[in-house]
This record gives structure tokens, C-alpha cells and sequence, in this order.
């Protein structure tokens, strides 16, 4: 079944995350189109959705020839498994290999890689080997071994990717040190939360946790108790009022894979849910549920990266590392402020 106005909003928003979901049938011109399609808007009158361009054809419609919808299936298979080749890979893999991999012509293949997964192939390389160093050098393993471990073929390509990203490799050796955490364990209106942020970012946002289970995330970090830090009270603020979540700063460890989810998640409005496949779809690959579950379950920074707002593809909650009522309460108060904000 698909929502005709929820379908009709995504086709005047020329959404592209709509384009696996259904296609538009204009009346008047006998074509279908993908909802993300170019072309001038038809009036409303005159559209109709269809979940597959196989049904479209069945009705007697042909395929839109400036946005051949036709090819959107084999689009995204295409992006899917790259990004398997990607995770699979041991060395660095060319565009040119990659793309021929797959099918398609190098520069084609990196519009629609770029298009659906949000950075280039180079660049989704250069995040998982940062993260893979970052991830060895926080095991305890000495810059010089995380660094050729990782795949670098030479320091200086570390320290460039890590300085971009505001990474402290040493301080990240050694548990932290260096590094100034501002941490408060504060009540709000869904339970005692921890609540803990560096100069760059929020790192730690999580119920029932306390300052022991914090310091031993950062045992040589620097600590201060400090509720009235900006992040901090940013962070409350934003659970007050959920529309602001989106925009704060976070400073989070993890693989490509989970950054992409957790970045998906804030693009999830408040009031709303995706189920895990939602979610692999957006990231281009339908048969990741149950990774997406994984790094859903790996998030932390709670509320802020909503994770409360995944379900189940059945529609039924599911579970939640917080406790299944305080997840339906967050979501009951959030649709709550939701429809308050339309009035």
C-alpha cells in the first residue's frame, strides 16, 4: 500500500530515497517517472503511484526517457555491491576497478555512488581506513602498527586523513590522554541520564550509566563534573524540544558502516520511525538489516542520535538499550511535540 500524500510530498520534494519505493503515472502523458525525476511537476489530478515500474507498463505507461526509472533497481544493486566489495576489500580499489566491478563507466558509477551513499568511493575508503587505525589505536597498538595495519602506505596519508578529521592519534593511544571531557549525570524527563561532551563534540549520551563506566570508555582523559558546560545543556535542551538534536555536534568513534547509520538516523524528522530496512535502503543495500541493527544497537549517544526511532520491519518496536517503555515514551512524546508544532 503506499500513502498518497506521503508519495506526493516526496515527488514534489524530488526525493531521491523515494526512488526504490514507487513510481509516478502522469495521466495526461502516459509515462511513469522516478519520483526524484526532473521534469516539471503535472498537477496533482494527474498523478498516480505505483509500487514498480512492471505495473506501470501493465497500465499502459511508458518509461520517462529523461529519468528512465527502469535503471533505478540496477542503480542501487550496483551501489550495494560495491560497498560489499568495499567492506571486503583488503587493499584500496581504483574507480576503475570498482565501477567495472559492477558494470557501469567510471565517472556514471561515481555520480551514483556519490548520489546514494553521500561521498565518493575514494572518500568512503579513506573513512573506513581511518576509523580501522582509530579503532586499532584505541586496542592500545602504537601509531606506526595501526598505521600500516590499516593499509597506509606511509605516515604523512594518516596524519593528512587524521587532522581532517580532527583526530589526536596519540592521545587516542593512550586512553585519552590529553583530552578534557565536560560529563554531568542529570535527570530528565525519561530517566537519570549521563551526559558527557569533549571540545569537539557530545561522546556519551546514556541512561543508567555512571561516571565509572565513563572513565573506564577514557581512563587517561582529563574529567571535569560540569552540568552547566554548553553541550551539556544543549544536550537537555535537545531532549526537551527534539527538532534541535539535529544540529549538535558529535564527537564518535566507529566503522564507515556505522557512521552512515547513525547518520541516517538524525535525517529520521521527529514523530516519525523507519523500520532496518528503511534504513538499508537508504544506505543502498536492502540486504543489510541486520548490520543496520548492529550499529543501530552500537550507538552512543542517545536521544541525539535517535535510534528510538527504528523499528522493526513488522512495525513493532522492537527493543532498545534503554528499556522498551522508554522507548515508547520517547516516541509518544515526541509525535506529541510533533503534531504541537503544526498547530
Amino acid at each position: 500500500m503506499i500513502d498518497e500524500q506521503s508519495a506526493w510530498e516526496a515527488f514534489e520534494a524530488r526525493d531521491r530515497k523515494a526512488d526504490d519505493r514507487f513510481v509516478v503515472v502522469v495521466s495526461t502523458t502516459r509515462i511513469y517517472c522516478r519520483p526524484s525525476c526532473p521534469a516539471r511537476r503535472p498537477r496533482r489530478e494527474h498523478v498516480r503511484f505505483f509500487p514498480t515500474g512492471e505495473e506501470a507498463v501493465t497500465a499502459g505507461y511508458r518509461a520517462c526517457l529523461r529519468c528512465t526509472p527502469d535503471t533505478v533497481a540496477r542503480d542501487r544493486a550496483a551501489v550495494a555491491a560495491a560497498l560489499t566489495l568495499l567492506e571486503q576489500a583488503e587493499e584500496k580499489l581504483s574507480l576503475d576497478a570498482l565501477a567495472s566491478a559492477v558494470g557501469y563507466a567510471p565517472h556514471h558509477f561515481q555520480r551514483l555512488f556519490t548520489r546514494d551513499v553521500g561521498v565518493s568511493p575514494a572518500a568512503w575508503q579513506r573513512a573506513r581506513r581511518l576509523n580501522d587505525a582509530d579503532r586499532r589505536l584505541g586496542d592500545g597498538a602504537s601509531v606506526a602498527d595501526a598505521i600500516y595495519e590499516a593499509g597506509y602506505s606511509a605516515p604523512s596519508r594518516f596524519y593528512a586523513d587524521a587532522k581532517a578529521a580532527g583526530l589526536k592519534p596519540a592521545a587516542l593511544r593512550k586512553g585519552g590522554e590529553g583530552m578534557i571531557i565536560d560529563w554531568a549525570r542529570v535527570e530528565s524527563a525519561f530517566g537519570p541520564l549521563l551526559i558527557a561532551a569533549t571540545e569537539r563534540g557530545l561522546c556519551r549520551v546514556c541512561f543508567d550509566e555512571d561516571e565509572a563506566a565513563l572513565r573506564g570508555r577514557y581512563p587517561a582523559a582529563t574529567f571535569n563534573e560540569n552540568p552547566d558546560a554548553p553541550l551539556i545543556q544543549a544536550a537537555l535542551a535537545a531532549i526537551d524540544d527534539p527538532a534541535l538534536a539535529a544540529s549538535l555536534p558529535t564527537d564518535v568513534s566507529g566503522t564507515a558502516f556505522q557512521q552512515r547509520v547513525w547518520a541516517e538516523l538524525r535525517r529520521i524528522p521527529p514523530g516519525e520511525t523507519r523500520s532496518y530496512l528503511d534504513i538499508a535502503r537508504a544506505l543502498g543495500d536492502p540486504n543489510a538489516t541486520r548490520a543496520v541493527g548492529t550499529a543501530n544497537g552500537a550507538n552512543p549517544i542517545a536521544i541525539i542520535v535517535p535510534c528510538h526511532r527504528v523499528v522493526r520491519n513488522d512495525g513493532s518496536l522492537g527493543g532498545y538499550a534503554g528499556g522498551l517503555e522508554r522507548k515508547k515514551d520517547l516516541l509518544a512524546a515526541e509525535t506529541k511535540h510533533a503534531q504541537g508544532s503544526l498547530l
